[in-house]
Formats: structure tokens, C-alpha cells, sequence
């Protein structure tokens, strides 16, 4: 896409960043433009008049992707400071899409707040988390938000009610392009200490059974049906199954890691094989929930 010349923008471009450091996988290759816009105002100008032949792609934490080895065409937007603030009402808070999971879930319950302990289980965003309806520990954000604002591909600000995006396990109906900038979640009145109890639960319970220390991403593959993924990958062999060096967890299979030297082919090659295998076993193909962008190195 060389040639095609980039709108000014208040924030910061990066031609040929690195992104690999950026992801909680470690692996890819770089992004050929990185965009970090200042403010809402700045994306919107920017999109405006970005030539709509020049790709977009969005990063939020990287908490549950593989950028692929050869790296990302175009522009790559990742939204920081100014798209971090959180305000506290008494039903509810509204995030910025860059604000972390845990970070609302923590302010919530300073503000005691009720019904959003589950985001302290996510690792992610909150921009991240409305466009993919994360869920974990009993909740999702299909049951807390109610409206989200959206960038869109042409740089205007929409603000779409939660109905409409057709949230279902693991989707949002998302216009294509669209930065998600803002979202509004419902809580209520709780106990503090209630609240803190059920949290410090979610952390004691995710540490026991996630490799949260090691390199990996959220959980790899989404539930089929009444069913879960990780017994079905257990059960088709694939617990501790390594290529190059990706592995799948030997405390948790539903999550891939590097061991230190994984590419991005490593990590999706393996998540491929484990698709392959549960197929064969069990009669079903695995959705994968871990996004991959880019191109193949």
C-alpha cells in the first residue's frame, strides 16, 4: 500500500512497528503503519480522510490474538490514554474502549457496584470485549451493555443501542471497520464486600486453572453446543501436543502457549491440528475464538 499517503493525526503513526511485543502471544510480524489516535475527535478525522482503499485493522490488548508472521497490511489502529477513562454512575459506568476488563470490574466494586465481577476474569479490553460478547464466570457483556459508540470506516461517531448488535455467544454484529470507542454497562447496587469476595473467587479460581503466567491468549476455541471445547480436546489426545514451539496447556487445553520460540504458524498450525483431531474424535469443528490477523509469513 506504499504510496498511498496517511491524513495528518494528532496522536502517533509508526511506520513498520513492531507488534509482536505488543500481544500477549509475543509472535507476529509488524504493522506496515501503527496508528495511536489522541482522542475520539482525532479518529474521526483520520477516517475520515483515509483513503478507503488503505486497510484497517484494530488492536485493543492483544489479549486474544495471533498477529501472522508476515505481519499487517495497512493501517493498524490501537486505541490508548485517551480512550481510557471511566465514569461511575449509580447504575452503571461507561468505559472507554481501551480501558482493561479488570480495571472497570475494580472500579465498580470501589463504587459498589453490582453484576460486573465477571470482566475481572477477562483479559482484554472493553472494546475488545464488546466486539467478540466476552463472557466468563457466569457473565457476559451481552447481559450488562447498553449501548455501545462506534467509530465507523467513513469517521463518524455512532452511538448503536446493545439490541441491535445481535449479541450471541461469542459475536457482535459490528459494522466491518467499525472501532468500537465507548460502552455503556448496567450494574446495581451490591454489597462491597460481596462484591470483593466474588472477585477475589474469579482471580483464585483463574489462576488455578489458566496458564496466566505463560505466553498465551484467551481461551482458543469457542464452546460448541452444551458442550466444552477443553474436554473435547482432551479427549481427542491433545493435552501437552507441541509444534515448533507452541504447545497446547497441560493445565488448561483450551489454551495454546509459546514456550519461548513459537512463530505465529507455530500457534496456528498447532491450533489447527487440534481442530483436525477433535474432528476426527468427536464429529465436530471447533470455532475458533482467538482471532488471526495479517498475512502469513
Amino acid at each position: 500500500m506504499m504510496g498511498l499517503a496517511l491524513p495528518e493525526i494528532r496522536g502517533r503513526v509508526a511506520p513498520g512497528a513492531v507488534l509482536a511485543p505488543m500481544t500477549w502471544f509475543r509472535v507476529g510480524g509488524p504493522a506496515e503503519f501503527l496508528v495511536r489516535p489522541a482522542d475520539v475527535a482525532d479518529l474521526c478525522a483520520f477516517l475520515r480522510a483515509l483513503p478507503l482503499e488503505m486497510p484497517v485493522s484494530v488492536i485493543g490488548a492483544a489479549s486474544n490474538l495471533i498477529v501472522r508472521d508476515g505481519g499487517i497490511n495497512g493501517v493498524v489502529i490501537k486505541l490508548a490514554r485517551g480512550f481510557g477513562e471511566i465514569v461511575v454512575e449509580n447504575d452503571g459506568m461507561i468505559a472507554g474502549a481501551a480501558a482493561l476488563d479488570v480495571t472497570v470490574a475494580e472500579h465498580a466494586a470501589a463504587a459498589g457496584l453490582a453484576g460486573l465481577e465477571f470482566l475481572s476474569g477477562i483479559p482484554g479490553t472493553i472494546g475488545g470485549a464488546v466486539a467478540m460478547n466476552a463472557g466468563a464466570y457466569g457473565g457476559d457483556m451481552a447481559q450488562v451493555l447498553d449501548w455501545v459508540e462506534i467509530v465507523t470506516r467513513a469517521g463518524e461517531l455512532v452511538r448503536v443501542e446493545a439490541h441491535v448488535l445481535g449479541l450471541s455467544y461469542r459475536h457482535a454484529n459490528l459494522p466491518a471497520d467499525a472501532v468500537v470507542v465507548r460502552a455503556r454497562l448496567r450494574a446495581r447496587q451490591g454489597d462491597a464486600q460481596a462484591i470483593a469476595a466474588k472477585m477475589a473467587q474469579i482471580k483464585t479460581s483463574r489462576e488455578a486453572s489458566q496458564p496466566v503466567r505463560a505466553r498465551t491468549g484467551g481461551s482458543t476455541f469457542a464452546n460448541p453446543p452444551d458442550q466444552k471445547a477443553w474436554e473435547m480436546i482432551d479427549a481427542a489426545g491433545c493435552r501437552g501436543l507441541r509444534r515448533g514451539g507452541a504447545q497446547v496447556s497441560e493445565l488448561h487445553c483450551n489454551f495454546l502457549i509459546n514456550t519461548g520460540e513459537a512463530t505465529a504458524a507455530d500457534l496456528e498450525g498447532l491450533g489447527e491440528d487440534v481442530r483436525a483431531r477433535v474432528q476426527r474424535n468427536a464429529g465436530v469443528s471447533l470455532r475458533w475464538e482467538i482471532k488471526r490477523i495479517g498475512v502469513p509469513g
